[in-house]
């Protein structure tokens, strides 16, 4: 046995290693950033890319034991740098992160359907899931709504489309036109016609409404018929979540390639003319999480700290692919390791990315008033409202899917009569824009998953070694 001076000691030594880990993070970090910032005032010099990889070499150095979320961390840093330095090998690296979402992909439907039964057709109180369903639809209405006001007072604020030319842009080509959806196209969307079709496209909501019903029909079967099929759907659920756990590790080389190639294909010129709508959509969304969804965590007395950790891999997983569906089974993994219970889990995130974009709601609200900003179209405040409001029920279900919003707007350029070409500008910035406002939309449905538990008065202590 150790005596108590030993494990003192231990624990010292273990303080100062990460204590020298934290030093040597911070310094790679700061070498970095430096790196990537002197080129606009010195220009590029092959010194300046010597500071940037020496960054990057301190940031792997001092990664040594440290978790996923760091190494996939780490890998966006990579895979920019790798997309500013060879544009050639990331196109080529795009494979890797397609790879990814493919295996992502393969998890979700399973994991809806397994989480969804269990939790409804197991838990015997079929009152308590429509409470659930009600609450949650209050509160996603309510909180995409105030997501809709602080777009609105962003770009009204910014006017960053005021003296934007979109004259002979060469991207007009490639943007489709898209049919306005009507309200009762949506909700007949809902409904799947044919639950293998609704898997095979990764139709979310769709497949969250077969479980359901399939949940309340399982519960109406004698106890004899229903344990079978409930055994098996607890079985699939435990088998997704470790299938996510195995794909997590490749999580960091999915990461990289896909921000080597957003990085190498778009490049960083395309930005320039841009910026101003650029920094008003990234500070829309900072004041959003700040002004709404952190408020909202603390008057459900969440821990914030032990929530930020929980957040951490699903937002920066969707912040790099683009699509909140590569992180639905991690954030619902770790929404359950917070202390949400799993039925909640299983209902109040998968109906979320339909009903609770929070980030992609606030995004639309700022580019369509940019587009008639650019075009010169002056509109009253009951105007915009009421497009943004539309653009919000046209919006919904396009979690999953990188650059839907894009498909929205020209929908909703038919509706009200707005120019398309405006939109057009906007493909050269969407994808950096998409990663921020998915990141948004993930964070939003796992605080939502944590509030309605809290509302239940369900939310449990942290599940053992979730910490």
């Amino acid at each position: 046995m150790t005596s108590p001076t030993q494990e003192a000691a231990r624990a010292a030594t273990k303080n100062q290693r990460s204590g020298l880990l934290r030093q040597i993070t911070f310094l790679g970090l700061s070498l970095f950033v430096l790196g990537a910032g002197l080129p606009v005032f010195v220009g590029a010099h092959a010194w300046i890319l010597a500071l940037r990889w020496s960054g990057l070499a301190a940031i792997a150095a001092s990664g040594w034991r440290r978790s996923l979320t760091y190494w996939i961390f780490f890998s966006m840093l990579l895979g920019a740098e790798i997309g500013l330095d060879g544009p050639r090998l990331a196109e080529h690296l795009r494979v890797l992160s397609d790879i990814f979402l493919r295996l992502i992909k393969v998890i979700v439907a399973p994991l809806i359907l397994g989480t969804l039964i269990t939790g409804i057709a197991g838990h015997g109180n079929l009152r308590s899931v429509g409470r659930i369903g009600l609450k949650s639809l209050i509160y996603f209405e309510a909180v995409t709504t105030i997501a809709l006001f602080i777009g609105v007072a962003a770009i009204d604020i910014s006017r960053a489309g005021v003296g934007v030319s979109f004259a002979g842009s060469s991207l007009s080509a490639t943007v489709l036109a898209a049919a306005p959806m009507r309200w009762d196209d949506f909700v007949l969307h809902i409904f799947p016609e044919n639950i293998a079709k609704s898997i095979a496209e990764n139709q979310i909501l769709q497949v969250a409404v077969f479980g359901v019903i399939f949940g309340f029909a399982l519960a109406r079967v004698s106890e004899a018929k229903r344990k079978p099929m409930l055994n098996f759907c607890e079985s699939l659920t435990e088998t997704m979540f470790a299938f996510t756990n195995l794909v997590m590790y490749f999580a960091p080389f999915g990461v990289g390639a896909a921000m080597a190639y957003t990085v190498g294909h778009l490049g960083i010129s395309v930005l320039l003319p841009l910026l101003k709508l650029v920094l008003t959509g990234y500070a829309a969304l900072i004041i959003f999480l700040a002004i709404v969804l952190l408020p909202i965590a603390v008057l459900a007395r969440l821990p914030l700290r032990r929530f930020l950790r929980a957040v951490a891999e699903p937002a920066t997983i969707a912040f790099a692919t683009s699509t909140s569906e590569a992180a639905l089974p991690r954030a619902m993994e770790e929404m359950e390791a917070f202390g949400v219970p799993r039925r909640i889990v299983a209902f109040v995130i998968p109906a979320g990315y339909g009903f609770n974009l929070d980030g992609s709601t606030l995004y639309l609200a700022v580019a369509a008033l940019f587009v008639g900003q650019v075009a010169g179209i002056r509109m009253s405040l009951t105007e915009q409202l009421f497009m943004v409001f539309a653009l919000m029920l046209m919006s919904k279900g396009i979690a999953g899917v990188p650059r839907a919003t894009l498909v929205v707007l020209m929908g909703a350029a038919a509706t009200f009569h707005l120019p398309t070409e405006p939109i057009f500008i906007i493909l050269g910035i969407d994808a950096l824009m998409d990663m921020a406002r998915t990141a948004v939309n993930v964070t939003g449905n796992c605080l939502a998953s944590a509030v309605i538990a809290r509302w239940e008065g369900e939310l449990a202590p942290a599940r053992q070694g979730a910490e």
